[in-house]
């Protein structure tokens, strides 16, 4: 006879202030690399919250860099075109972070990481 061995998620209840506050489990915090913001949307009925990764990192210039060259920039309008469109990250992940708050405020619709970024 074969048992299945599937592994269950780690779960740990938190208490809920009266300011719906809580604080999550350190444990989960450095696995998950939270730093001071978070995401959050609800999905088949369950609250997800989701860390927000630094906008100042490398992956989003090396992202805008692959498509300038892609579109033929190169020299001084490489340069001039990756400022203006590195400018435009921050006030999109601003947008993405009200549009997440209203989401769990219940006001208007939300969008998940994959339908912003693509999934990989």
């Amino acid at each position: 006879m074969t048992t299945m061995n599937t592994h269950l998620p780690e779960k740990k209840q938190v208490t809920i202030t009266s300011k719906r506050q809580f604080t999550i489990p350190q444990k989960f915090f450095n696995e998950l690399g939270f730093d001071r913001y978070a995401v959050c949307f609800v999905s088949d009925g369950k609250l997800i919250i989701e860390p927000v990764t630094p906008i100042s990192g490398g992956e989003f210039a090396e992202q805008i860099l692959e498509e300038l060259i892609d579109e033929g920039y190169n020299g001084n309008e490489l340069l001039a075109e990756f400022r203006i469109r590195q400018a435009k990250v921050r006030p999109a992940v601003e947008a993405m972070l009200e549009g997440a708050k209203n989401a769990a405020l219940g006001i208007g619709e939300y969008e998940t990481y994959d339908d912003v970024f693509g999934s990989e």
